[in-house]
């Protein structure tokens, strides 16, 4: 009797350990660097989400630059990026008299953040930035016209800038909507079909015949809406492109989305 109930007892502990593995974040750069620059202060100067620069008096701007529009004034590069948060400024920035002049008269100063983060909490507030301002665009038509429309279908609503960041969403599997770039996509969508069944209908087929994924599904807070009514000619396949661009960081080589009925 002992041996069954230390058996229960491990098997129990087993599945427990599984599911804690099965259930870890797996959160891209971008929403590191998100959640990163929330406890570091960062959104006190550059506005919620960066999105929003505080007023600096004596700052020919007078305010402080946000994320979404100001950055390309004052980094050229994801190199600049890292600078100004390593050091406070730029190399090209810090050479400028009439820059360090107007930066002297200004209320509030951009802080260097090298003595305070590692290397790779520096190029997670990095790509959070980058995400944050569009830097990071495809080149390739079709995946460009699947980055716009992302945006117009309202999907950067809830997936962040370019679908690179995961916000909470409580009662979900792993209490985020997963980013299109995450180590959470292959769990969710396996192919090109898949990918068609979540944006027209909110659920691929997979899913919704599991019973816990779709225990969970319901439970979560932001749902996943069925696209289809609103969808335009070449979307999916738009889209797709986009995703693929973006998981393959800038490659062209896309698979066209099956239709609904393909490889069944």
């Amino acid at each position: 009797m002992r041996r069954v109930v230390v058996s229960i007892a491990a098997l129990v502990l087993i599945a427990g350990i599984g599911a804690a593995i099965a259930r870890r974040p797996e959160l891209p750069p971008a929403e590191r660097g998100r959640r990163l620059a929330e406890r570091s202060g960062c959104f006190g100067c550059h506005g919620p989400g960066g999105a929003a620069g505080a007023q600096n008096p004596g700052r020919i701007d007078k305010s402080v630059p946000n994320f979404a529009d100001d950055v390309m004034m004052y980094a050229k590069s994801p190199h600049e990026i890292r600078e100004w948060i390593a050091d406070g400024v730029t190399q090209r920035k810090a050479a400028s008299a009439t820059w360090r002049a107007d930066r002297a008269r200004g209320v509030l100063r951009m802080p260097a953040f090298k003595e305070r983060l590692s290397k790779g909490e520096i190029d997670d507030l990095a790509a959070y930035v980058m995400a944050a301002s569009g830097m990071r665009q495809p080149d390739d038509s079709l995946a460009a016209r699947g980055y716009v429309r992302a945006d117009s279908l309202g999907c950067v609503g809830c997936h962040g800038p370019g679908g690179r960041l995961a916000r909470s969403n409580p009662g979900s599997w792993k209490g985020y909507v997963p980013s299109w770039d995450g180590g959470d996509w292959p769990e969710l969508v396996r192919d090109s079909t898949e990918f068609r069944q979540w944006v027209e209908h909110g659920v691929s087929r997979r899913f919704a015949d599991n019973r816990v994924a779709s225990y969970f599904l319901h439970r979560a807070v932001v749902r996943m809406p069925a696209y289809e009514p609103h969808l335009e000619a070449g979307d999916v396949p738009a889209l797709w492109a986009y995703v693929t661009w973006l998981r393959a960081e800038g490659s062209n080589e896309v698979e066209t989305p099956a239709k609904e009925g393909d490889h069944e």
